[in-house]
C-alpha cells in the first residue's frame, strides 16, 4: 500500500497558486514535488495537486493507493457525496477520476490540516519562491 498526501493553495482566491504532493510507501518517502500554477483558485490548486500526485504514483508503478487531502470539498466531490458544479473544476474532476481508474484500488480520505503539514509546506515553499 502507498499513501499520497496532496495539497493546493492560492494566496488570494484567485491568486498565485501552487501544489504540493508526497508519495510514501509503507516505510519511507518515495518522491515529492510541487508546482506553481499562476493565477488560480484554491480548488483548482487542490485538484491539480491531486492529479500531479496520482501521475507520480502511476509513474512509480503503484497499484493500491490511499490519498490524503485536507480539502473536505474535493474528497466529498470525488466520493460522490457532493456534485461538482463549477465549470472550471469539472474538467479537473474528470481528469482525477480517469487517473484514479488506472489503479487497482484508490481511496480518497479527508485529513486535518495538521496531518497534511508536509504537503502544505511544499505549497508555501513554491509560493514563497515566486
Amino acid at each position: 500500500m502507498h499513501y499520497l498526501f496532496t495539497d493546493g493553495g492560492s494566496r488570494g482566491n484567485p491568486g498565485n497558486a501552487a501544489t504540493g504532493y508526497l508519495l510514501y510507501n509503507e516505510k519511507e518517502l518515495v518522491e515529492k514535488g510541487g508546482d506553481f500554477l499562476g493565477q488560480q483558485t484554491n480548488n483548482f490548486a487542490e485538484y491539480t495537486g491531486l492529479a500531479s500526485g496520482l501521475r507520480l504514483a502511476l509513474k512509480h508503478g503503484v497499484t493500491e493507493l490511499i490519498c490524503k487531502l485536507d480539502s473536505e470539498l474535493v474528497v466529498k466531490q470525488l466520493n460522490g457525496q457532493y456534485k461538482v458544479k463549477h465549470p472550471d473544476i469539472k474538467p479537473l474532476h474528470a481528469v482525477v477520476k480517469e487517473l484514479a481508474a488506472q489503479f487497482k484500488s484508490v481511496k480518497f480520505t479527508h485529513v486535518l490540516r495538521a496531518e497534511n503539514k508536509e504537503a502544505d509546506a511544499i505549497v508555501n515553499e513554491v509560493l514563497d519562491a515566486v
